[in-house]
Order: C-alpha cells, then structure tokens, then sequence
C-alpha cells in the first residue's frame, strides 16, 4: 500500500491543473509522470510514460473522449478518469463507451479525490453521484423494448452473476478468474455474454446496473 500511484494529468486550464497536481502531491500516494493540455499530449504522454492512471478533461483540445479512446485502445491497463465540469448524459455515456473507469465533476474535494483515485487504482470504478442515478434511467430505459418483462440481470447464469457480482465489487478478470479457479480467457468470455444481456457497454454501465439491481 505504500507504492505511490504513478499519474497523468491532462487539463488546459493551468490554474486548475496545478491546483489538482498540488493536491495530489501532497496526498503523498502519487507519483506525477506528466502533464499536458491537449488529447495529443494526453496520448503521447500515455504512450511514453505508461501510468497506471490518466485524468483527463472532456472539452480540452482534440477532445478528451477521443484521447481516452486512443489511450484505452493502446493500453487497456491504464485506468482513465474523466475530471470535467460536463454533466450531459452524452459526454458520460461516450466517456463510458471510450473505456474511462472514473467519471468525476471538478467540483469535488481535494480529499475525495484522492480517496476516489486510490479505489480507481484497486480496480474500483466511479461515477459522480449527481451522475450516477440518472445515467442507470437512461441505461434501464435503453433495455426496455416494450413492457417490462424479467430484467436483464436476472437472465444471468449461475455463474455470470457471481462473476459480476466480483467485477460490480471491483475486481479485474484476472482477480476474478485467480478466485473462481478460470482462466482470463474464460472470464473474459463470459463478461462478453454478460455485457450482452445487459445491454452495457462496458464494466462500468455492467457493474452500475448490478450494483442498483442488488442493493438491499
């Protein structure tokens, strides 16, 4: 717990940039590799300095949502963190689908951040509460083709459900399969049927679904 999370910053506004970077540092828990202000930055920066986590503002030049893509599809290991002031339903849902774990408004507390990153570094993901309540209506209504019939998750073998119920925990496949004695590949398949009965596209709308189907 003592290894210091090796970080990215990308935002345009430096002012604000370095007020992240400065809280961070202070934290003592991460290491800064770099800092940039456009997705060209953001993608070259990833590229040659491979951290384990990027944060990452939407509206930046060249688009965040484009730079989180680029990165995600040349690293999949780094944990990408939309910092933005952008609450649109679409910005969520395109940072989502470009592979981000995080999706974090800049109002929020230098201590929340920070506590927020740590849990992204153990496999976590995070969505804004103000964000999150509305984006599982706009997932539930995007499953819902007629009448309400028997709810995705609960179409879920045996087996997908307790591998979801892991992957909504926080765990990666290879975590998952190392617990459930399956290989990687396995699991991955099997997170490939379980997006598709979901109809999510990625983890996280997976593990938001499941989270809001099991609460007590």
């Amino acid at each position: 717990m003592s290894e210091r999370i090796s970080l990215v910053v990308v935002d345009d506004h430096p002012l604000y940039r370095s007020g992240v970077v400065r809280t961070l540092v202070e934290s003592g828990r991460f290491e800064i590799l770099g800092e940039g202000a456009s997705a060209a930055e953001a993608t070259e920066l990833c590229a040659r300095l491979a951290p384990s986590t990027v944060l990452l503002d939407i509206s930046m030049p060249g688009n965040g949502v484009a730079a989180a893509r680029k990165i995600h599809a040349a690293n999949p290991a780094t944990a990408i963190v939309m910092l933005t002031v952008s609450e649109q339903d679409d910005d969520v849902l395109a940072a989502l689908a470009a592979g981000a774990r995080g999706y974090v408004l800049k109002g929020i507390g230098g201590d929340e951040l920070v506590a927020m990153l740590e849990g992204i570094a153990r496999g976590e993901t995070y969505v804004a509460p103000s964000l999150a309540a509305r984006l599982l209506v706009l997932l539930q209504g995007q499953q819902q083709a007629g009448p309400a019939r028997t709810a995705p998750v609960d179409t879920l073998t045996a087996r997908e459900e307790q591998i979801l119920r892991l992957v909504a925990a926080g765990l990666s496949n290879k975590e998952v399969g190392r617990k459930l004695d399956l290989q990687e590949k396995t699991v991955k398949h099997y997170m490939t049927n379980i997006l598709q009965k979901l109809q999510a596209r990625n983890r996280v709308e997976a593990a938001l679904i499941a989270r809001d189907r099991w609460k007590s």
